[in-house]
């Protein structure tokens, strides 16, 4: 396939497949035009680039929808054709919010992971996702992690990692390649439940600050918050490093005389890693 977004793709997750020397991978699915994509991206690539990588697609189901058994069935269709495999798991309590829906959804995925020695899990996250939490995270009055919270990798654990190979394509894109290739999206209602702050977002919010606020949100929106992780990422080095030099050789304590001399964002940051770092080791 030599579509432009092919070959933006094929170069992203070649890189990465190199440089990270991955052979196998666990891609989290549902039955939306990202995930879709997301497949059909993989599975060409696999076929014209690296044979030898191996893909497991792996699905939960929340029973959210009276229909899900059907969507599990379209699902497991498609990965059939291109002779893949796929992993079902079906949660017997049933989430009574997105955000606990997305910890359940999280902690299946990393304990599958762990279990069968997958060390990057891949995700169908676009840059429309990255606008989204952007706006979500705001409202909840969050800091510089929360509102550069989605890059295109993060470590989950000790030995896993999450990948976001679209996080660089957007919403027009994607749609784009599924109606080229005629992908059979699962049409989710879900997705039009206002009492779900993500659809409110993304339906009513977003489109109106784009149409009477200002052009290119998007684009200007990623420009701010790729900034704002640069930012944040030598704060957080720094932090480190008076953490290194300020802690206490055999006891649980800081030299808070140096400290104290330090710029106010790195106290707050070095105490946050001091607190983290006794919490892990309790």
């Amino acid at each position: 396939m030599n579509t432009h977004v092919h070959r933006k793709f094929n170069r992203n997750i070649n890189k990465f497949l190199t440089d990270n020397a991955v052979k196998s991978l666990l891609v989290a699915i549902s039955g939306g035009q990202d995930s879709l994509c997301l497949i059909k991206l993989l599975e060409d690539f696999r076929r014209c680039y690296c044979g030898l990588l191996k893909i497991t697609y792996i699905y939960i189901d929340h029973q959210w929808k009276k229909d899900s058994h059907k969507q599990i069935k379209h699902l497991i269709n498609i990965i059939k054709n291109y002779k893949s495999a796929i992993i079902i798991y079906q949660l017997k309590h049933i989430a009574k919010s997105e955000l606990e829906a997305r910890k359940s959804r999280y902690k299946i995925i990393i304990r599958h992971a762990n279990l069968y020695n997958y060390s990057t899990i891949v995700t169908g996250h676009t840059k429309t996702d990255k606008i989204e939490t952007f706006w979500q995270q705001i409202f909840k009055g969050t800091n510089l992690d929360g509102i550069t919270s989605l890059n295109s990798l993060r470590k989950l654990s000790r030995n896993v990692y999450i990948y976001r190979p679209l996080l660089k394509f957007n919403r027009l894109e994607i749609h784009w390649i599924c109606r080229k290739f005629h992908l059979p999206i699962w049409s989710d209602i879900t997705n039009y439940e206002y009492g779900i702050t993500r659809n409110r977002l993304r339906n009513e919010l977003i489109p109106y600050i784009s149409k009477y606020l200002t052009q290119n949100l998007e684009n200007k929106l990623c420009k701010f918050i790729h900034v704002s992780h640069l930012d944040n990422e030598y704060i957080k080095q720094n932090a480190i490093k008076l953490y290194l030099i300020s802690r206490h050789d055999t006891n649980v304590a800081l030299n808070y005389e140096l400290i104290r001399q330090q710029h106010r964002a790195l106290q707050v940051k070095t105490l946050q890693i001091f607190f983290f770092i006794i919490l892990m080791c309790a």
